[in-house]
């Protein structure tokens, strides 16, 4: 089972991994895009390097894309190459993808569904997805919200994200840490583009410790955005179940279930 955990380079990188890389000033993008091609051509892996201005790394990346010229959503174009990978001989498909600030629109909830889309892939496929993004270009909120929806982390924070949300097998998402007034409109960002692709979402929330009242209202708010959906939180503990009990959320107009 996949489980969120901090590496200290990419060679602790493995398949299936979903890996959030925030990089500093002084980190050289080519440099760190030639040894990941590197590191692909070691383990017979197809690599796919997504960013501007790249085209320097070489013929051994057996596709470099420019952002700004993809037809359609990434995951469409990252989809397709993992495809044909495997028909070519390779172990898997391997992605970098240098997530710059001008290749997205002013809402950020578009980074997070691009983000949960690799995600997902990245579990149910065993591919490995390498997103980095740069200290200098972001700022501290937004990567605090990408890294939520990352079970695993590269960079020089090593403090982890309050809450995480991540693909755990083919039909549910493990929830962890403690969802707040911070959190909140993450969290509900991230159901509502959960919920936008099914109607009903399955959360496993043995590591949730505690809601706060914003984080209860984002999750009763996400699961009416729709008709016709549901969230279920399994493995809710006494606590949070309370919470959402008292404070008037366990009602048949909120399509919430919690169980132990």
């Amino acid at each position: 089972m996949r489980a969120a955990r901090t590496v200290a380079t990419l060679d602790e990188a493995d398949t299936g991994d979903h890996i959030c890389q925030v990089l500093g000033p002084a980190d050289d993008v080519l440099d760190r895009s030639r040894a990941f091609v590197a590191d692909g051509a070691l383990f017979g892996d197809k690599v796919m390097i997504v960013g501007a201005g790249l085209d320097a790394v070489g013929a051994s990346a057996q596709l470099v894309l420019d952002p700004a010229r993809l037809e359609g959503p990434l995951i469409a174009a990252v989809r397709r190459e993992a495809a044909t990978a495997g028909r070519e001989g390779f172990r898997t498909l391997r992605v970098l993808h240098h997530v710059t600030p001008g290749f997205w629109p002013a809402d950020p909830q578009e980074l997070l569904r691009s983000e949960l889309d690799l995600e997902e892939f990245a579990a149910d496929s065993g591919a490995l997805v390498v997103c980095a993004y740069s200290s200098a270009d972001w700022d501290a909120s937004t990567l605090e919200d990408v890294r939520c929806v990352h079970p695993h982390y590269l960079g020089s924070r090593p403090a982890s994200p309050a809450f995480q949300v991540y693909r755990t097998g083919k039909d549910g998402w493990t929830v962890n840490g403690v969802i707040d007034a911070e959190g909140a409109d993450a969290f509900g960002a991230i159901l509502r583009t959960l919920l936008g692709q099914s109607t009903k979402v399955r959360l496993l929330c043995h590591g949730l410790e505690f809601f706060d009242a914003a984080g209860m209202s984002a999750l009763a708010d996400a699961a009416r955005h729709l008709p016709d959906r549901k969230v279920i939180l399994e493995g809710t503990n006494e606590t949070v179940r309370l919470a959402w009990d008292v404070s008037g959320f366990a009602v048949p107009g909120v399509p919430v279930v919690m169980v132990p």
